[in-house]
């Protein structure tokens, strides 16, 4: 499958992806194909004592030793009923690989990211999983929060606040910054460790159309320029406008073209790298490494 991640994919800021939909139970979903490695019919999986109940255990693929995640139980859905058809989404995301076991999967489409709505909290709850709805003609397509599954099972693979300690204190309150990212989760995580970090003049944004409204409603007013933020963090995947386009319209402003713009994501692997080289990033950050963040920053900002 890793071969087939050219063509759409490669082309900058288009403000598009292409989604692997699959299927738990009833319940329709879809990942990122930037996020997967490969599909594969089940392999025999080892258990692991004391291990969490949300993994069946580990394969093994190639050389590589892979946990593997029922999705299933993930979202409280039934097991399978034909476990025959069933398949194992291996996905990179955040420096590891896992293996998702899914009930079928059944195509790949190619969608906007102006297709994707995000959930209410009265049907979603800040603790959920679904980060995305996707209207598709009569179907909806869920998208999942895999980072935050993958966090919830291995909170060691998450963000580490403690990690700023070693970087000492200062004092940097006074310069601004634009963050666009989509989980409410994330969002609490970075205000608190930019604030530790010294970085009290923090504005968020759910997705990067609010983001982009935003910042092109001050670079067009002439009264308003002084108020531009001094650097703008964006995530990739995020509801209605994706970091990648967001970045691009940036890049692409007479006014707004010099600021810098550091993406943040669990997808900063390999094609999406040099894709966000392209649309124009001053630097780009792998999840979860936040000092690494953080001395982005103090060095954008020196």
């Amino acid at each position: 499958m890793a071969s087939d991640h050219k063509g759409i994919l490669l082309e900058s800021g288009t403000n598009e992806l292409e989604v692997i939909v699959f299927s738990i139970g009833e319940g329709v979903f879809g990942i990122n194909v930037m996020k997967v490695r490969e599909i594969i019919n089940p392999l025999p999986v080892t258990k692991m004592p004391n291990g969490h109940p949300n993994v069946e255990g580990i394969i093994r693929l190639r050389d590589e030793v892979i946990p593997v995640i029922d999705l299933a139980k993930v979202i409280g859905f039934p097991a399978s009923e034909r476990p025959e058809q069933d398949k194992i989404i291996v996905a990179e995301l955040n420096k590891m690989k896992v293996a998702f076991h899914v009930h079928n999967v059944s195509r790949i489409h190619r969608i906007s990211w102006e297709q994707i709505e995000k959930p209410t909290k009265l049907s979603q709850g800040l603790e959920g999983s679904t980060i995305g709805v996707i209207k598709m003609d009569e179907n909806m397509i869920l998208l999942l929060d895999y980072e935050k599954i993958v966090v919830d099972i291995s909170p060691e693979s998450g963000i580490n606040v403690g990690q700023l300690k070693a970087l000492g204190p200062r004092e940097r309150s006074n310069k601004k910054i634009v963050i666009a990212e989509d989980s409410p989760v994330l969002r609490k995580l970075l205000e608190d460790t930019l604030s530790s970090a010294g970085y009290k003049n923090l504005h968020f944004f759910e997705d990067g159309r609010q983001a982009w409204d935003y910042l092109e409603q001050l670079g067009n007013n002439k009264n308003t320029i002084s108020e531009l933020p001094h650097v703008i963090i964006t995530d990739i995947e995020m509801p209605k406008m994706d970091g990648h386009h967001l970045t691009k319209r940036i890049k692409e402003h007479k006014v707004l073209n010099d600021i810098p713009v550091v993406i943040f994501s669990s997808l900063i692997t390999g094609d999406l790298f040099h894709k966000g080289e392209r649309v124009g990033a001053d630097a780009q950050v792998s999840k979860p490494e936040i000092v690494h963040l953080v001395q982005k920053i103090d060095q954008l900002l020196s």
